[in-house]
């Protein structure tokens, strides 16, 4: 019986779908980056992709570059900079989720990695009503403290302590926040992102 090729079925019909080129790219060498802020047509930011799944969305003109590093990807008839941005050419329609997640990450994110208390740096997250006192895990009762303001506080509120917020803790928005509270921000995602220059890479 011969043998099929790679990507076929037994009807005759084609496998599954794959983008175009990947195999004769090298794998990105270690100094390069190993992630790349994927972009709607918008500009709209979707979320982060390998490095190699972006050159790939490039070749295939599904993607165009907006910022890149300067390394680059060599292959038999084609070099390219490693993107960091990439912009998707056509525009696609994503469910986002309805909530932002709640993270230690994301909450120092939105309050700028200040304490809301004192300014200074924020080192911890405090509830401003005690969980021991039937406070709840939510953004708008979680913010970013210092060391020093959380063990102050402790488990008081803040009437018991003649403290007083700058304002309400909210809930952040926007589809950036999907990426903002899960991983490590790149410096040079932070003009799509929204990101103050506070916040640490």
């Amino acid at each position: 019986m011969p043998r099929l090729a790679p990507g076929s079925s037994s009807a005759g019909h084609p496998g599954p779908r794959r983008d175009p080129v990947p195999s004769i790219l090298p794998a990105p060498s270690p100094g390069t980056t190993s992630a790349t802020l994927l972009l709607n047509a918008t500009y709209e930011p979707l979320c982060v992709v390998s490095s190699r799944r972006a050159i790939v969305l490039v070749l295939a003109e599904k993607a165009e570059p907006v910022d890149s590093t300067d390394d680059v990807v060599h292959a038999e008839l084609i070099s390219l900079p490693v993107p960091v941005v990439v912009r998707l050419t056509r525009y696609v329609r994503v469910p986002f989720p309805a909530s932002v997640p709640l993270s230690r990450r994301a909450v120092f994110t939105r309050d700028g990695q200040t304490c809301v208390y004192c300014g200074s740096s924020a080192t911890s997250i405090d509830h401003v009503v005690p969980r021991s006192r039937g406070g709840t895990h939510t953004w708008d009762n979680v913010v970013a403290a210092c060391r020093r303001c959380n063990h102050t506080k402790a488990d008081r509120s803040l009437a018991e302590m003649g403290w007083a917020l700058p304002h309400p803790p909210r809930t952040p928005s926007g589809a950036a926040w999907r990426l903002l509270g899960t991983r490590t921000v790149d410096p040079r995602w932070r003009e799509w992102l929204g990101v103050p220059e506070s916040v640490s890479a």
